[in-house]
């Protein structure tokens, strides 16, 4: 299936956001995600299948001064 990570076409095997996460290499990473511009806590993650050309945006936080 192909979705749109962070403005990036990406073609994955897995349908549900935390296993997308996890394929996609942010799986222990803390993360804020949003699927079509709506925001998705982590504890959603594991219920929230995604479609096909679904928006995924991952946002790691930045540290700094």
């Amino acid at each position: 299936m192909q979705i749109i990570v962070n403005d990036e076409t990406k073609r994955i095997s897995s349908r549900y956001l935390s296993e997308i996460l996890i394929e996609l290499g942010y799986g222990g990473s803390k993360v804020a995600t949003a699927i079509d511009g709506v925001f998705v806590p982590r504890s959603a993650r594991s219920g929230r299948e995604l479609q096909e050309g679904a928006r995924l945006e991952i946002l790691a936080p930045m540290q700094g001064g």
